[in-house]
């Protein structure tokens, strides 16, 4: 009996638990990056649905609850995409941000659960990521002593979605 109701009061918060398809906590810190870069106090998100098929073809991990449209009264913003990816011991969660023509405009190192290499999240650091469309333009982001793992890591999943950006793009889904 006991187990049913840890069960059905799980079932009950769920919903409140998860938005944006991360943690609750981070919705707070979610919003107030799309507002402050879109310069919005509202706008909503819609979902991006991929086929399983078209999934497969992705190297990063995309559906509706990761990749969304976001709308300020019916005008496209853009779009943002969370994610996590591997440190050294544990994985970060990331967002990612793009304009309306794919184009990057900002990433967010949203939690970082390690010792070492927090040096990720800094603005400075992150800033290399904007205007960035193409995955080979991500080679050219800078290096941090002490956050290799961590770097690269960032790198290969900005690589990622950048490619799965175009391939979605390319098959009329966005």
């Amino acid at each position: 009996m006991k187990k049913i109701r840890i069960h059905i009061a799980f079932l009950l918060v769920l919903p409140f638990i998860l938005s944006f398809g991360l943690v609750k906590g981070l919705d707070k810190k979610i919003d107030r990056e799309i507002k402050d870069e879109f310069e919005v106090n509202n706008y909503i998100h819609e979902g991006i649905a991929v086929s399983t098929e078209l999934q497969q073809k992705l190297p990063s991990r995309i559906s509706k609850d990761n990749f969304f449209r976001l709308k300020n009264e019916g005008a496209l913003l853009g779009y943002v995409y969370l994610d996590q990816a591997p440190s050294k011991t544990a994985q970060f969660d990331y967002l990612v941000i793009f304009d309306k023509d794919l184009k990057i405009a900002r990433t967010k190192v949203l939690v970082y659960r390690e010792e070492y290499g927090g040096e990720i999240g800094s603005k400075r650091w992150l800033r290399q990521f904007t205007g960035k469309s193409e995955p080979g333009e991500v080679n050219n982001i800078a290096a941090i002593s002490g956050a290799t793992i961590s770097v690269r890591s960032m790198k290969h999943a900005v690589k990622d979605i950048l490619t799965s950006v175009a391939i979605i793009q390319k098959n009329n889904l966005l």
